[in-house]
């Protein structure tokens, strides 16, 4: 099928024309679509009768948070379904369903989640979901782990990086990650009441050199196939169920960089109850649960992480054989805390870059950027930046998530001083 970006109308007639997809449907007569897309790439269209309904996303030739004036190549949508796929492979009830990929036509067609909500919506609400950190320790473990070195044999891995060689988006996130909000570009928006903080930062050369050394990690550091965008605002969640989808900005990359962006965000949602709760005692509940939240997630994530790789030590690293000799289940041991170790200040660097990006470039995060005032949003987003800042320039001296956490309330309780 040759290639047109799709509408209401037209995504109906594509889906009722693919035999396999269409069947889900009782009532064809019925079948509606609305495009429900709020991201920066996609369009995204809930197509629905009166019992069913699925996703279909597309790509489009161009950057839609920027418009036709930055033309981006539509063969994302590939590494989306190849990631889809592993997901539901390696992680399997915690990534949509996977219905039907056309590449000519730049799409996937998959689960509607529509008993569940994004998790980044919910947490501003100050909702709270009990089974999340057991969720997403579990993908996190299960799809870095398996996709490394550890695990796959040098064969296997290199066929993996071969299929995940994904330049035009890991460019995107070389630029807005880790290289244009810390100087003068054209994209940027930030806030003006922190214009001191935001010329500040940009002249740290502490900092600078710091975020430097993440950008070349990102770039060089082929550890595990990484979804790449992972944040609050890409996990479906209910009180039962927690969903990662829109992964097609997976790439081999560092480990630290999955696992940097959600304890990032789950900060930013910290950071914006100064002002969105006013309520003493319910904004400090709430944070407490953020802290646990960020505990959790590194703690269970490390630990099912090195539970893994004890039972499944069978990758091109150090196979078990390396280790046979008196003391060498000692000597395994401490190299396995040393890499975790090393994963850890990963995660802080690059959660670092993910919070100060949200505030200084051209993708903000509802979270803080709905707060309409711009004075009281300055507040949010001036401890972001500090503890973004903290992160990355500290993160060679951490050894446990603690210093991340003890970061964060520091910080925080200097708020207004």
């Amino acid at each position: 099928m040759i290639y047109k970006i799709l509408d209401n109308k037209s995504v109906v007639d594509y889906v009722l024309n693919i035999p396999s997809v269409s069947k889900m449907f009782s009532h064809k007569e019925a079948v509606t679509a609305r495009e429900v897309g709020d991201g920066n790439l996609n369009l995204v269209f809930i197509v629905s009768d009166d019992k069913n309904s699925m996703i279909v996303k597309q790509a489009i030739p161009y950057l839609r948070i920027a418009g036709e004036s930055w033309p981006l190549a539509r063969d994302r949508m590939r590494f989306e379904s190849q990631a889809l796929a592993l997901h539901n492979k390696l992680a399997p009830g915690l990534a949509p369903a996977l219905y039907h990929t056309d590449l000519e036509m730049s799409l996937v067609v998959m689960e509607y989640l529509g008993k569940h909500v994004i998790m980044r919506k919910e947490l501003i609400k100050r909702k709270r979901f009990p089974l999340f950190v057991g969720h997403i320790s579990t993908f996190l473990a299960e799809t870095l782990f398996k996709t490394s070195d550890i695990y796959l044999t040098g064969a296997e891995k290199k066929k993996l990086q071969a299929e995940f060689i994904n330049p035009e988006l890991c460019k995107i996130t070389e630029d807005f990650v880790f290289t244009n909000p810390y100087k003068e570009s054209p994209e940027n928006k930030w806030n003006h009441v922190i214009d001191p903080e935001v010329k500040a930062l940009r002249s740290n050369g502490k900092l600078k050199v710091a975020i430097a050394e993440m950008k070349e990690g990102f770039m060089t550091h082929g550890q595990s196939i990484v979804h790449g965008d992972l944040h609050t605002g890409s996990i479906m969640i209910n009180e039962k169920e927690t969903r990662v989808f829109d992964p097609e900005f997976a790439f081999y990359g560092p480990a630290g960089f999955d696992v940097g962006a959600i304890l990032g965000n789950l900060t930013l949602n910290y950071c914006s109850h100064f002002v969105r709760t006013p309520d003493v005692t319910e904004r400090e509940s709430f944070q407490a649960y953020l802290i646990e939240l960020i505990r959790g997630t590194w703690n269970e994530f490390a630990r099912k992480f090195d539970e893994l790789w004890q039972k499944n030590n069978k990758g091109e690293l150090c196979p078990p054989s390396y280790w046979d000799f008196p003391g060498g289940e000692q000597a395994f041991a401490e190299y396995r805390r040393k890499y975790i170790k090393l994963l850890l200040q990963d995660t802080a660097g690059c959660g670092g870059c993910k919070m100060m990006r949200r505030i200084l470039g051209i993708a903000h995060v509802e979270d803080i950027e709905g707060i309409v005032d711009p004075q009281q949003r300055a507040i949010a987003e001036r401890l972001a930046l500090q503890i973004g800042a903290r992160w990355v320039t500290e993160r060679a001296s951490f050894n446990s998530v603690e210093d991340l956490i003890n970061i964060i309330v520091s910080v925080a309780g200097k708020k207004g001083k």
